[in-house]
């Protein structure tokens, strides 16, 4: 399932999943820095969504109260109440 999400208070502008069986089979971000989103995605493949949560929840960026891998974990909650 595609599922597409709207990042909040980061550099990123949209985050696109394609989660089949509750993993994330694929993850592409518009926007943000470009090398670490492409090394998450790259750690996110094959990942359970529950564990991807897990691990990237409350992470900060700087002295922002979010961060991408946070927004992710927003995102991936979001898909929950929608999947």
């Amino acid at each position: 399932m595609k599922f597409e999400y709207t990042p909040k208070g980061v550099c990123s502008r949209k985050m696109i999943f394609n989660i089949e069986n509750d993993k994330i089979e694929s993850f592409e971000v518009v926007g943000g820095c470009n090398g670490n989103l492409k090394g998450i995605a790259s750690l996110l493949k094959d990942m359970k969504v529950d564990d991807a949560i897990g691990r990237l929840r409350g992470i900060k960026c700087g002295i922002k109260d979010t961060s991408c891998p946070d927004q992710i974990s927003k995102a991936l909650e979001e898909f929950k109440t929608l999947a």
